[in-house]
């Protein structure tokens, strides 16, 4: 199973067009805020399945703050990040990852690529698909979960 994962792209759906090309053979997208409304285009584009959560810059948006769901045998739990004050730390990401038992988490908010495993949970952010801000190309992950292992793969729109 191919996940493509994908945060703040803040209506730059050009960011997104390129992001569906460059991922081809993903099998389900993750989505993970600014701009919720972008996922919708998403799945229209892509054609696949999309989850989606609402983040800072959403607040007319109708969409869930968080979500949890099994695939393939992984809990993956994402949030926006913003309510968990990921631009600070991952602690109160990592108590509620720990509350949920989730096994990968997905964030956004910062702008900022990440990949980073705290005891047995891998915390990604795919940095922003428009607006970066870590200095890089504007990203977005793929996740490929084979045999209850996660290969996280960043990919830069150049």
């Amino acid at each position: 199973m191919k996940l493509g994962i994908m945060s703040d792209s803040h209506y730059n759906l050009d960011a997104i067009d390129d992001a569906v090309c460059l991922a081809d053979d993903v099998d389900v997208w993750f989505h993970a805020g600014d701009s919720i409304e972008d996922a919708q285009y998403l799945e229209k584009v892509s054609g696949k399945k999309v989850y989606a959560v609402a983040g800072n810059v959403d607040w007319t948006a109708d969409g869930p703050d968080s979500i949890l769901v099994d695939i393939s045998g992984i809990r993956i739990f994402m949030t926006h990040g913003h309510a968990y004050n990921v631009k600070t730390g991952l602690e109160y990401l990592n108590e509620q990852a720990e509350d949920v038992n989730a096994d990968l988490i997905i964030y956004g908010h910062s702008h900022v690529g990440l990949k980073k495993t705290i005891g047995n949970r891998l915390f990604v952010n795919p940095g922003s698909v428009s607006e970066p801000r870590d200095g890089l190309f504007p990203s977005f992950m793929t996740a490929t979960i084979e045999n209850g292992q996660i290969r996280i793969k960043r990919i830069f729109i150049k």
